[in-house]
């Protein structure tokens, strides 16, 4: 296994994953990826709790570009097992903030100036705390008087360091057998990671996208609130908008009753259908923190560091296997997964009705004449219990590198509907973008 070893670049970066990963229980893990010799006589360890719960405290031990990477791997149940996935679900609400003196550090060396001759109040407490950063209230003078702003202040070093971390975790993966698919197709998946990641850790790249999505959902959809960016005091590093404020998912009162949940719930979805098929740019990252709500039925929609751009080839395959799907013309199905890279071509047949419960499954909410209710939805369940005859399967299926960001989308807004328990008829809502050209 020393070969390895040769092809790591920051063997001190490694060693601290290794003493990270002995101290909660995986010394077996260090060995079998060959990675012993990084801790001489250190490969035990008493730590408690299951494998997916000691999994998490390592990915969070390790820090911010690990707490990304676990994030984006929590939606991947094609790489990870199912009961590591439900702890990296965890992660995205338990960031810690780091300490303010960093925080004001790095904006003065971004914008060239002390915080305090930058804004004219500017809160220590952060308002909200990311995995690649945190975010602070403050506020700004202005001819006309002040204006309340966030201050978005990308945390030191986390640029640096996301390089190394995805070659490492890579290595680790690749190395213990804890991931089964090939090397190819983990090594595109990989490379789709972190094309996303160097856009998200650009907050210039960030502010564009802002005032896209500004201008496409002005334009059409007055519902969604998206904050302006405060160009002569943003940088590659930090970024200040607008503060638009609202109520977070977790926190919505009696005002938000059953009526105003269905029509959020039907707002989301026409959403991301647009961005889906129409702008063919998503907002990437669902994270129940990425968006807040108000009493009058409006949408405010945060970070937009990670936009997947949606190339025309893959829209057209998409539309026709949900098409497909929802006419259950399972040959068509298989030419759609062949045509989106699921299907291996070189993998063994599939037989035709191999398909049909997972198309039960993912269908449900547009093929009921009555209105579905997202609160009551068992999908994830269904889904879970087809993985084992999916596993069966392996060689004939590979990760969709062009979906990574789209699955992931799909796979947190129905989290975020389960939530809400939104209840309505979506098949109208998103008829019109399948069947459109």
């Amino acid at each position: 296994m020393a070969g390895i070893l040769d092809t790591v670049k920051d063997l001190g970066r490694l060693r601290q994953i290794v003493q990270v990963l002995i101290r909660h229980g995986f010394g077996e893990i260090v060995t079998r990826a060959g990675l012993g010799s990084l801790v001489p006589g250190k490969t035990k360890d008493e730590s408690k709790g299951t494998a997916a719960e000691r999994i998490r405290l390592v990915v969070t031990d390790l820090g911010p570009s690990f707490v990304k990477l676990g994030q984006i791997l929590s939606t991947r149940p094609d790489l990870i097992p199912l009961d590591i996935i439900e702890e990296l679900k965890k992660l995205q609400d338990q960031v810690p903030p780091v300490p303010v003196a960093q925080i004001l550090q790095q904006i003065q060396l971004e914008l060239g100036a002390p915080v305090d001759q930058i804004y004219a109040r500017f809160d220590p407490e952060p308002l909200a705390s990311a995995s690649i950063g945190q975010v602070h209230r403050a506020t700004l003078q202005t001819a006309d008087g002040t204006r309340e702003v966030v201050v978005k202040v990308q945390y030191p070093g986390v640029d640096e360091a996301v390089d190394s971390d995805l070659a490492h975790l890579k290595l680790v993966l690749r190395a213990s057998g804890l991931v089964k698919v090939p090397r190819q197709a983990l090594d595109a998946v990989f490379r789709e990671i972190r094309t996303r990641l160097h856009e998200e850790l650009d907050y210039c790249n960030e502010a564009d996208n802002v005032r896209l999505f500004r201008e496409y959902h002005g334009e059409r959809h007055p519902w969604v609130v998206v904050p302006e960016v405060v160009s002569e005091r943003s940088s590659a590093r930090v970024l200040t908008l607008t503060f638009e404020p609202g109520d977070h998912i977790d926190e919505l009162d009696g005002r938000y009753d059953p009526a105003l949940r269905d029509l959020l719930g039907e707002r989301i979805f026409r959403m991301f259908a647009a961005q889906l098929f129409d702008l063919r740019a998503i907002h990437a990252d669902p994270n129940p923190g990425n968006f807040a709500f108000r009493p009058d039925g409006t949408i405010v929609l945060y970070d937009y560091g990670c936009i997947k751009a949606v190339d025309p080839t893959t829209l057209t395959a998409y539309r026709a296997t949900i098409r497909a799907g929802l006419d259950e013309d399972y040959p068509a199905v298989e030419r759609g997964l062949l045509d989106l890279g699921v299907r291996n071509p070189a993998g063994p047949a599939i037989e035709p009705d191999y398909y049909k419960p997972w198309r039960d499954a993912f269908a449900l909410p547009f093929v009921t004449d009555q209105a579905f209710d997202y609160g009551a939805s068992t999908i994830h369940d269904d889904v879970l219990r087809l993985v084992p005859g999916a596993l069966k399967r392996m060689a004939s299926f590979q990760p969709p590198v062009e979906l990574v960001f789209i699955n992931r989308m799909i796979a947190g807004h129905y989290g975020n509907l389960r939530k809400l328990q939104v209840r309505g008829r979506f098949l109208p809502l998103v008829e019109p973008y399948i069947d459109g050209a």
